[in-house]
This record gives C-alpha cells, structure tokens and sequence, in this order.
C-alpha cells in the first residue's frame, strides 16, 4: 500500500480494468438513501402552509437576568442503565446482526454476457476487504475497457441485491491510504496498480511539483508499437478462426473407431496377462498356505498328544509328589544330621582347645598353639617356628574337609601337607611377571621360611591371610559373621560349634569300612573277635579320647566287647573263621583288598 504522500502513477486516462486488482467496501448500510429537492415545483403548496406564512411572529417578553430559569437538562436514554451484563451482550448482538450480513461482489463488463470476476463471500461484518484478483488472462475487451459494473450481494436472511453501480475508473479519485478516512454508508474503495482510489471522497488538492521533463517515447515508436500490438490481436484472432474450423472439420469428418479398439484391445491383453500372472502367483500362495496349514494341524496333533501326554504323566507325578517331597525332606534332614556327626568328628579329631597360659581368644590345635592378632613377624622368630608351621598344617587340613563336608568351595584352595602346607591364590592379578612366574608365584606357602627372607616372610604372611579368607567364606555359608578375620582358631571352632549343634541325636555311621583296613586281619594282625563290622575302627576313632595310651585301650576294648556280643546275638559265628582270623562280622566278601581309597565306603546291605 502506497504512503498517504505519494502520488497516482496513472493518468486518469491510462486507467483501465487490468489495472484493477481488490475491492474494498465500508459502511454496510440497508437504508435507503434520501435525497433532497432542487427544485421549488417539490415544494410543499398546501394551504396550512399558506396560512403559516401569513401568521406574523409573535414577540415575546424578553426576561431579566434575575427571573432566569435554568435550561431543562437534555432529556438521555437510560433504559440499559440498570441492565445486566446478559442484556447488554444481548443488545449490543442485536445491534451487529441489524447492520451486518454476508456480502460478495461481481463485476460485470458491456460486452460480456457473464460476469468477468465474481469474489469469495465474506461473513457477517460491515466492512469487507476482498482478496485481490488478477484480470489480464480476460481478452482486450475486458482488460482494455475504463467502465466496470460492480454488484454487491448481500444476505441477511435472503440473497438480495444490495448496490448496483457503474464505475467509470477515469473518475476515481486518489486517496492513498484507507486510514483516518470517513466513508459514507456503502462506501467502494478500489485498489489499483498504483494505489487506493474512491469516488465518493475527493482527493487532497496537491501542488504541482516541480520536475525535470523527462524523456518518453515518439509518437513512432507508440504508433509501432500500437500497430504490433493489432496485428498480434489479429493473429490471435486468426489462430481461433483456424482452430474452430479444424473442430468442424474433425466434427464433420467419419470417426474411425479402428486404432481406439486396437489400443484397447492390447490394453485388455495386458490387463489379461497380468490377472493370469496374479491368479497363478495366488494358486502358488494358496498350495503354500495348504502346505502350511496340513503341516500345522500335524504340529498341533502331535502337540495336543504330547500334551495329553505329558498331563497324564503330570498326574501320575503328582501322585508321587508328596512322597518324593518327603523323602526330599527327610534326605535334607539326614544329610543335616551327617554334617553334625562329621563337624563333631573334625572337631573331636582337630581339638581346638584354650592354651593354658589363659590369654583371652588365645586357642591351640592338637595341642600346637597358633596366634591371632598378637602374632607379630618381627619379635616372634625362635625355635617355635616349626610348631606354628604344624598348627597351620592342621588348620589347612581342617579348612580343606569342611570345604568339601560343607559344600563351599574355597575361593583359594589349600594343599594340606602337614607343616609344609601350602595356599594357592588364583584371583589376585600379578604384574611384572610372565606366564609361568606367575604360574609358580600363585602359590604361597603356610609354614616360616628359613633363612629371614623379607620375601618368603612376606609370602607367609599372604598366605596366612588368604588362609583366613578361607575360614571366612565356610562361616559365610553357615550365616556367620566375622568380626575379625585375624582370629584363625577361635573363628575355626566358632564354625564347628555351630555346624555341629543341634537338638536332635546325632545319627550313627552308616555300615561300612574302608577294604584297607581290613587287610591286617588277613594277616593275622588283629583277631576276628576285635572285628564286628566296618563300623567299629570308624566309630572307636572318632569318640573324644584322652592322650592317656591306657585309657583309649581300655575303650577300645569295650568298644570291641560289645561289637561281638551283637554280633553273635544278631547271626551264627562261623568258628572256623573266627578261630584262625577268618572273615566274621565283614560287610563284604573277602577278596584281594589293599590300602588303595577306591571304595573307600561300601553299603552294609549288599
């Protein structure tokens, strides 16, 4: 939009309808319009008005400033003084929907029967401003024409229309801008190439400037360029004339229907081909689908058999559930009381015992003592050295039963060797070393180094601590918590203690021996009397001894006593084996035995 200041680039007689390009309206209004008379025949020649212009003025009393009445105040609508916000809405709606309605427009040209431009319809406003248009794609009639009809259609309950007006565009007048503007009721604006035109409000008078003449074409040039532009319009013309006569000629012309049918008779073999080539492919996917579905209702009859199947056997597991979970129970329990008897065994067989000196947490095994946290590396080296290396021979043996007894395995595993025992530690990253250094420093050793070397000292030491570790996991696995690693003896006994309590009898051995021990009696070591059963040598060495020699012999042969008297009670003795070493009270036929562990444990009741 152009600024209020600028000026019409067009002449008033260059003004032509392709130059138009949008409409604007203002005001909608649905009164009609009254005018007033110029001439004095319209006058009013009635003889009342005759009589009134007769009638002298009357003069009245002029008044004093004194008895002056003050002016009657202007007399003002109050009906929505007191009205609710509802009704006021209300009214104020009432009031739009009286003046506003839908409204479109159409132009329409002298020579054209139809209208050369009909616009979109704007709803329910007073004011419209329509899309800009184009008209150069009309002929030279339309485009060239200065003249344009406009009609404006409004509805407020039916299509009606509202104003008819003939604008001539070398009338309008330049106004620039649509603001601070006042329009009269219905009101046009029109929106040429060079700015906002009305007809009903003037233009501003502006002064001429002052201006260098400027350079324009010669009347030859435009009359060449006119007589270009007549004959491209006769061309144009011509190429319409020539293409309705070729319709004619086409439309008088016999119709050959030949290459149509061809065409779709090819068309229709293409369709054919391709309809055999979809029915094959969906034969080829239906046998597949066949396939599959015979396939799959194999697959689900063997399924629903081995259903059955299995349903059955599930019943006749459930029959059987309670007894195995019975049995489970029970083998649970015993495999309990089995790990008491041997935790009672261990600790009868590794005594661990207070050391006289009285030193509170300080314990002895086998009679060996063995520190805790006292121990010190540096102040302890003396002729005892072989004592400690022994008492951790006997815990390394002990750590390395209970892992097995107890069914945890030890994340460093121990080679019980007496006092020369040994830890390996696979878990720790050595740096620094090859494959076999590693391989070889991995294992660390359980007894003191001769010689004080700081390295095998310390190697000890690790050991001694991994060692600990050891005991540490078994009381872990038993749910017992260590409150200092260090305590290698009093955690020991801790662990037995609780492995072995119970409230329940602790279950006797079950029958058996080990071959190798029967061997002495083939050769007349022992007699057949001292021998009732493989359960005697267990039993008679694993029941609490004194380190009194006569005493555990006065045991022994109790024990040995009561064997044969319920032996003899229990089945007929042989005398002839009894009487020369022979095989009374064996569990197991006499064949070639040795000291080998191969069977160590044979079942009494074969």
């Amino acid at each position: 939009m152009p600024p209020p200041e600028s000026r019409p680039l067009l002449l008033p007689q260059n003004r032509k309808l392709r130059h138009l390009h949008g409409i604007y309206l203002r005001n909608l209004s649905f009164v009609r319009p009254r005018g007033h008379t110029i001439d004095d025949t319209a006058l009013n020649k009635s003889s009342s008005k005759f009589e009134a212009f007769r009638d002298a003025p009357q003069l009245h009393h002029a008044l004093s400033s004194d008895n002056l009445r003050p002016k009657a105040p202007r007399r003002r609508s109050t009906a929505l003084a007191q009205a609710t916000p509802v009704t006021r809405q209300r009214m104020l709606q009432f009031t739009i929907d009286g003046r506003a309605a839908d409204v479109f427009f159409s132009l329409h040209c002298e020579d054209e029967d139809e209208p050369v431009y009909i616009s979109e319809m704007k709803e329910h406003a007073t004011n419209f401003n329509f899309q800009f248009f184009d008209l150069n794609h009309h002929g030279p009639s339309v485009t060239r024409s200065p003249v344009v009809t406009i009609k404006i259609w409004a509805n407020r309950t039916s299509w009606t229309l509202l104003l008819e007006d003939t604008i001539d565009l070398r009338s309008l007048h330049f106004i620039g801008t649509l603001q601070n503007r006042k329009f009269p009721p219905n009101g046009l604006i029109f929106h040429l190439a060079d700015g906002i035109y009305s007809l009903d409000v003037p233009r501003k008078p502006t002064s001429p400037k002052d201006l260098p003449p400027l350079h324009t074409s010669s009347y030859n040039a435009l009359m060449k360029l006119a007589t270009l532009d007549t004959s491209i319009q006769d061309a144009i013309a011509t190429q319409e004339q020539l293409t309705a006569q070729i319709n004619d000629i086409l439309e008088k012309s016999p119709h050959n229907e030949t290459p149509a049918a061809e065409e779709k008779v090819k068309l229709a073999n293409k369709y054919v081909a391709y309809e055999l080539r979809s029915l094959k492919a969906a034969e080829k996917r239906r046998e597949e689908l066949r396939e599959s579905l015979k396939s799959r209702r194999e697959a689900i009859t063997q399924g629903r058999a081995l259903q059955n199947k299995l349903a059955k056997d599930v019943v006749d597991a459930t029959e059987h559930l309670a007894a195995s979970k019975a049995v489970l129970a029970k083998t649970k329990e015993q495999i309990r009381g089995q790990r008491r008897r041997i935790c009672a065994d261990l600790g009868n067989i590794y005594q661990i015992t207070p050391c006289p000196s009285g030193t509170p947490l300080s314990f002895q095994i086998v009679g060996l003592a063995l520190p805790n946290t006292t121990y010190d590396t540096a102040t302890s080296r003396g002729p005892d050295d072989d004592l400690l290396s022994g008492a951790l021979g006997h815990v390394a043996a002990l750590t390395n039963a209970l892992q097995y007894y107890l069914s945890v395995p030890l994340p460093y595993p121990v080679t019980p060797f007496g006092s020369r025992s040994s830890i390996r530690d696979d878990i720790s990253l050595l740096t620094d070393l090859n494959s076999v250094q590693a391989a070889r420093q991995r294992d660390f050793p359980l007894y003191l180094p001769r010689g004080g070397s700081t390295a095998a000292q310390y190697r000890f030491d690790y050991g001694w601590f991994i060692l600990n570790k050891d005991i540490e996991a078994l009381c872990a696995s038993q749910g017992l918590k260590v409150v200092d690693i260090r305590h290698t003896l009093p955690n020991l006994k801790y662990l037995l203690y609780v492995c072995s309590a119970g409230s329940d009898e602790v279950p006797e051995r079950k029958r058996g021996g080990v071959r190798g021990l029967w061997a002495g009696r083939l050769k007349g070591r022992i007699s057949s009397a001292a021998v009732g059963d493989g359960d005697t040598s267990s039993v008679g060495g694993s029941r609490r001894g004194s380190t009194d020699s006569e005493v555990l012999s006065r045991q022994r042969d109790e024990l040995r006593r009561a064997m044969t008297v319920r032996e003899g009670a229990e089945s007929p003795v042989d005398n002839d084996h009894n009487g020369n070493g022979g095989s009374a009270g064996l569990p197991f036929d006499e064949v070639k035995v040795s000291l080998r562990t191969k069977g160590m444990r044979e079942s009494a009741g074969r």
